[in-house]
């Protein structure tokens, strides 16, 4: 009997661990299992360069909601982000794509306007500016595009 005590221990001390691991890495990898609270607006962005579904959405340096895909819309990028139910975005606020540091992930920063309608769930954010491409940049300032003295 009591080699049958210490196996059933040893089976729920297993079964314990999982359940801990499998929690841990939901929460850590910021994952909804049960579904997305809140609601889902939009923007088109000329170009995404290189944001991706689960980057970030920031107002005033605060994440506050969730890129839920990126999709190719009549030649542009379409994005799609999910935001909490409490948060209202006004309808002339601006989204940027951002990256964090100089070669960091990207991210879109949403501006907040001053009008006082606020947008609607399904909604679109109409003023967008498109992420700065250095690589681009870099090539203009090398062959001579680009005066850096004016």
């Amino acid at each position: 009997m009591k080699k049958f005590d210490l196996e059933l221990l040893v089976g729920l001390f297993m079964i314990a661990g999982i359940l801990c691991l499998g929690y841990l890495s939901i929460r850590l990898g910021k994952l909804e299992v049960l579904g997305e609270k809140g609601y889902e607006i939009h923007a088109v962005f000329s170009s995404s360069g290189g944001l991706k579904s689960g980057s970030s959405v920031t107002i005033a340096g605060v994440e506050v909601g969730r890129v839920k895909k990126v999709i190719l819309d009549d030649y542009q990028a379409k994005v799609v982000m999910n935001l909490p139910s409490k948060l209202k975005v006004q309808e002339d606020a601006i989204a940027s794509i951002k990256t964090k540091g100089l070669i960091g992930e990207k991210y879109i920063e949403i501006s907040p306007g001053g009008l006082e309608e606020n947008l609607k769930p399904g909604g679109r954010i109409r003023d967008t500016q498109p992420p700065v491409d250095l690589e681009q940049l870099i090539s203009k300032y090398v062959f001579g595009v680009v005066d850096p003295y004016k």
